[in-house]
């Protein structure tokens, strides 16, 4: 198993009130799994993301990834190994505007040590294997939404990580771009072996996976296989 999580708790106090997010949550997913994450708004989809991979803490339970306790890491080891072993993909895409795809896509091997030269060729490569290399040299402005999502995968690619973790992928996307973006992710799932988690509440997002697991107030409520 990637992802092995077990009794996960997620309580966010703030001091007037608590609000359990997370409720006893138990998840397995095998390497090479498409896994889509499903439910109404609110029922701890992304906070389930996000305790996963270790971006927020747990407030009981324990999450490996790949052999990894992550919650048992210290703050600037998480970070590193995160870095080193998992992609993000996100609604909004999070690219610095002023910086061209491929810059975009380098800058996680450079906050890892790549040289500029190693991190600039496999940007490119990345940026090729999404069908974006005629992009490397343009700016966010200059892509449309589809082409942005693009090289926010291939960044979530550039570190060959062991999992890659999207959250609404397709959320700021229209139908013809979500479907080319699910066809191009369901394909590095089956010719690369990537492990997907992906948080969605578009049904369609989710027959495309191999497994949906539905949550409910904090919980998973059913798991079925496509």
């Amino acid at each position: 198993m990637i992802i092995e999580a077990k009794g996960i708790h997620k309580t966010y106090d703030t001091g007037k009130v608590k609000v359990e997010a997370l409720r006893g949550v138990d998840l397995n997913v095998k390497k090479g799994e498409m896994v889509a994450i499903m439910g109404p708004s609110g029922c701890g989809k992304t906070t389930m993301l996000n305790c996963l991979s270790g971006l927020d803490d747990l407030t009981a339970g324990k999450v490996n990834i790949d052999g990894q306790d992550i919650h048992a890491m210290k703050d600037d080891k998480r970070t590193e190994w995160r870095a080193r072993k998992m992609g993000f993909i996100f609604q909004n895409f999070n690219l610095l505007p002023v910086l061209t795809a491929a810059e975009n896509v380098e800058l996680p091997l450079l906050l890892t040590g790549a040289s500029l030269k190693e991190a600039r060729k496999r940007a490119v490569l990345a940026l090729d294997l999404v069908g974006m290399k005629e992009r490397v040299g343009h700016k966010p402005a200059e892509l449309s939404g589809g082409q942005q999502q693009r090289v926010t995968i291939a960044r979530s690619l550039v570190n060959e990580p062991a999992i890659v973790w999207a959250d609404e992928p397709t959320g700021n996307l229209d139908t013809e771009n979500s479907k080319d973006v699910m066809e191009l992710m369901v394909r590095l799932n089956k010719e690369k072996g990537l492990t997907f988690v992906i948080v969605t509440h578009d049904r369609n997002v989710g027959k495309m996976c191999g497994r949906i697991v539905e949550m409910k107030s904090g919980k998973i409520v059913s798991e079925n296989s496509n």
